[in-house]
């Protein structure tokens, strides 16, 4: 009986070393060969710091893209989902006071045609791409505002989509921080 106590002893403390330090040494090394050692990558405008690439930011002038709402106010500290489903008042009320809040700065726009993500929060709150279509969306507002043809901002949009993993894994995406930026160093 005693050697099967020690003998599940040494297992549970082989199982602790293993999985609970080897397995976050593991990740730790897997994140240091991703781009910015992984710990993020701050995007600069000169020696400025405007953002984080990973993170969503609130972007709430008419010449700007807006980006996806966030049910946390873009705090990274407390990152999180309202984890309120489509049945909740509180969330409808929410994703109809964003349709209208879109509907006042986009009039050419149909509700109909508004890409859901940019009146629901994603589940992390901090989603910082949209899909080319919530980005293309915009445009006649964003081009009105800074007095620049629909076209050129059709044209930045294109050259700004990311696409899929491999082009298998995800959907295409835009960078709506790094669109932003290329909106304002247009000439």
């Amino acid at each position: 009986m005693i050697q099967e106590i020690f003998c599940s002893i040494k297992l549970t403390l082989l199982s602790i070393i293993v999985f609970v330090f080897g397995y976050a040494l593991l990740l730790e090394g897997i994140a240091k060969l991703m781009p910015g050692n992984g710990l993020g990558e701050t995007v600069k405008v000169g020696n400025k710091v405007v953002g984080y690439d990973l993170e969503g930011q609130n972007f709430t002038e008419d010449k700007y893209f807006n980006g996806r709402p966030s049910a946390c106010e873009y705090n990274a500290t407390s990152g999180s989902g309202s984890n309120k489903g489509p049945s909740n008042p509180d969330y409808l009320k929410d994703v109809q006071a964003r349709i209208d809040t879109f509907m006042v700065h986009n009039p050419m726009v149909k509700k109909e045609d508004i890409p859901s993500e940019l009146v629901t929060s994603s589940a992390s709150g901090l989603d910082p791409d949209l899909s080319p279509k919530a980005a293309y969306i915009q445009v006649n507002r964003i081009a009105r505002a800074r007095n620049i043809s629909a076209e050129r901002i059709n044209e930045l949009i294109a050259a700004h989509i990311q696409k899929p993993l491999l082009t298998l894994f995800g959907p295409e995406k835009v960078n709506v921080l790094q669109l932003n930026i290329a909106l304002d160093q247009l000439k």
